[in-house]
């Protein structure tokens, strides 16, 4: 018997999304008769919010192979500090803080639940978001799990057969499928619309700073033109699945699924920035990973909160962090490129030290090459004026601040990436739920 995790991290109302989610295990469930679910929602929202998620819980489809675990806050700090504490790891009170840190951290808040998935004894993590939704078609859901199911921790070679095509080299077949993806379809992954509306040229100056400052000018031109779109706006009509190296700019990590990769490494713990939670899946292409690319697209929106007031300005400012990002991220993507199949020991994973090394050595690069992203950045959001300008004024104020969490985020997810190992070893053994007479 497979047994999985569905899991759900979110901050947000999302009723909708939890009834999707139970929807989708119990079609994993009646499809594959090999497969136990356990559907994970790791809530961070306040109590009323919780509550209306318990009732929504509440009403999921029963199933025998279905179980479901709503984790608030307070549960899910009380395991990680069981878990920390049993690993035997230094500096608990950090790696406590890196993993639920207080604050919004993507990547976190996914480490988490590839901590608890261990757990709870599951072999695969299959990840999806709040603000998101799943395909019709034909009069039925188009559900991602479909296609991870088939192939995810297969033999590359057996999988073939459970694919509609493969182009992957010869040399990879007898690895197993670590990451089984698709993509998006609607509103833009970063919420950026109103900023290429108002200005095309601004928006191109803008999205630009997250290539490497050396590449050509028409690089940076193609790369603003698929930047965020993810699959587009086709919908779905018909299965397609490819067994390849994955192209990380084809997944969105709405709508993934990891095989062995995340016990191994975790996603970067970084605090306020977009897109910290892509690690991975760079790691599975340059490390050579077998993966799935298929077309069950997520439908993508975006919530009010981050278009008005404080929630545009603190959203902004993560957009920013991930800007500053790119000096350190490029530099690793880099070297795992060059380093390719050596990232992986005789059995085929990842070795978790040599991608720490490489964070560790990014951390120490010189930052005046996100100072002069930061002017650009100025330069950008003060032609676009009005709550843009104010945006500007506020990185301004916090341009030292920011420089440094840039610098400190890498050092955080060397040391994460050190410890990684001996924390999953820890939660497999841990329980999920406090033992009887603690709280949590």
């Amino acid at each position: 018997m497979r047994r999985i995790c569905l899991t759900l991290p979110t901050d947000r109302s999302c009723p909708a999304t939890i009834a999707a989610l139970g929807e989708e295990a119990a079609y994993a469930a009646r499809h594959f008769d090999d497969v136990e679910v356990r559907v994970l929602i790791l809530d961070s929202c306040p109590p009323p919010v919780y509550a209306e998620h318990t009732e929504a819980v509440r009403h999921l489809p029963v199933h025998p192979r279905i179980t479901v675990h709503h984790l608030d806050e307070s549960r899910q700090r009380d395991f990680l500090t069981r878990t920390v504490t049993r690993s035997g790891l230094a500096k608990p009170e950090l790696l406590l803080d890196l993993l639920l840190p207080d604050g919004l951290s993507y990547g976190a808040c996914t480490d988490r639940a590839f901590l608890i998935a261990a757990a709870l004894g599951c072999e695969s993590v299959h990840r999806r978001d709040s603000d998101s939704r799943y395909q019709r078609a034909h009069d039925r859901t188009v559900f991602p799990v479909h296609h991870e199911l088939l192939a995810l921790g297969h033999r590359a070679a057996d999988a073939a057969s459970r694919v509609t095509g493969t182009d992957l080299p010869a040399a990879c077949r007898d690895r197993r499928v670590a990451m089984v993806g698709a993509s998006f379809i609607g509103e833009l992954s970063v919420d950026l619309a109103e900023m290429r509306d108002a200005d095309p040229a601004v928006y191109h100056d803008v999205v630009s700073l997250w290539a490497p400052p050396d590449w050509s000018a028409e690089r940076k031109r193609e790369l603003v033109a698929e930047s965020f779109r993810g699959a587009g706006t086709e919908p779905f009509t018909h299965d397609r699945s490819l067994l390849t190296l994955v192209d990380p700019m084809r997944v969105d990590m709405c709508n993934i699924a990891f095989h062995g990769v995340h016990e191994q490494v975790p996603l970067p713990p970084a605090r306020d920035t977009i897109g910290s939670d892509y690690f991975l899946i760079h790691l599975v292409h340059d490390a050579r990973l077998p993966g799935v690319l298929h077309n069950r697209h997520i439908v993508n929106y975006h919530t009010g909160e981050r278009r008005t007031g404080p929630g545009f300005r603190a959203y902004q400012r993560r957009f920013v962090k991930f800007l500053l990002s790119m000096c350190y991220f490029h530099h690793v993507y880099d070297r795992m490129a060059a380093a390719g199949d050596t990232l992986l020991d005789g059995s085929g994973r990842v070795r978790g030290a040599a991608v720490a090394a490489l964070a560790r050595e990014s951390a120490a690069l010189d930052r005046s090459e996100n100072t002069a992203r930061l002017d650009a950045v100025d330069t950008a959001y003060r032609k676009l004026g009005g709550r843009y300008a104010e945006v500007a004024d506020l990185i301004a104020a916090d341009r030292d601040r920011l420089l440094d969490e840039a610098r400190d985020d890498m050092a955080d997810f060397a040391l994460l990436t050190e410890a990684w190992q001996l924390l999953v070893a820890a939660a497999r053994v841990t329980p999920v739920a406090a033992p009887p007479g603690r709280p949590g």
